[in-house]
């Protein structure tokens, strides 16, 4: 657990000022390309030897041949989060990392 112990008004907690500032996303590592749209991502896998798996129309899912490894993600992008991220990194180490990215908003 990172982040400052925080003493306020008889209360503490644990505050983390960099959670509002930084967000996680997946990067392609061959081409250094975030990857920001799932058309994208699936050019990746299916490069990678991944093909598409109709069998949840809620779920965009991928397999390969010879291995029981499924890739399950939201079919709305914006539903794309860390968890789906880093099953995708576990399951090709040689061509995906997920990195922090630092919003500019603030």
């Amino acid at each position: 657990m990172s982040g400052v112990w925080v003493f306020k008004n008889g209360v503490v907690r644990l505050e983390n000022p960099a959670s509002s500032k930084n967000h996680k996303a997946l990067l392609y590592i061959p081409s250094k390309e975030v990857i920001t749209s799932y058309s994208s991502l699936e050019g990746k896998l299916l490069s990678l030897g991944w093909e598409r798996y109709y069998e949840d129309p809620a779920l965009l899912q991928f397999h390969k041949r010879n291995s029981l490894n499924i890739i399950s993600i939201p079919k709305d992008f914006s539903s794309f989060n860390s968890m789906h991220m880093y099953d995708i990194v576990i399951k090709n180490r040689e061509a995906f990392k997920v990195i922090d990215v630092i919003n500019q908003d603030n």
